[in-house]
């Protein structure tokens, strides 16, 4: 499996990004997506997560009601729609698939990685 982002950039507070995640060489309707985010001096973080088909989603607090988790099958893409940012949600955003059906916000539970796009949010 290879995962490539997309969508970073230079934003301020209070605009809006969208992520997209690139997916190939698995099945992609098979695969929860994820997205972390890791900041400097920091642990890589849950942001959210869609499970191939259950309606639900899944959200870290600090984001719930501002960034929206979404996938299309068809393109095999991944997305995080991001409104309203702040200073704190400045990281490097990864993109992560393989969940081994454990917990959704670990990171020990997904097994393919992309490199990452960075999003700075100036105050």
């Amino acid at each position: 499996v290879q995962l490539v982002e997309s969508g970073g950039g230079l934003v301020q507070t209070g605009d809006s990004l969208k992520l997209s995640c690139a997916f190939s060489g698995g099945t992609f309707t098979a695969n929860t997506m994820a997205w972390f985010r890791q900041a400097p001096g920091k642990e890589r973080e849950f942001v959210a997560a869609i499970p191939p088909s259950a309606p639900k989603q899944y959200y870290q607090g600090s984001v719930e009601g501002r960034f929206t988790v979404s996938r299309d099958s068809a393109k095999q893409m991944a997305y995080l729609q991001m409104n309203s940012l702040k200073p704190e949600d400045t990281a490097r955003y990864y993109c992560a698939a393989g969940f081994n059906g454990r917990n959704y916000y670990g990171r020990e539970s997904y097994g393919f990685w992309g490199q990452g796009t960075q999003v700075t949010v100036s105050s």
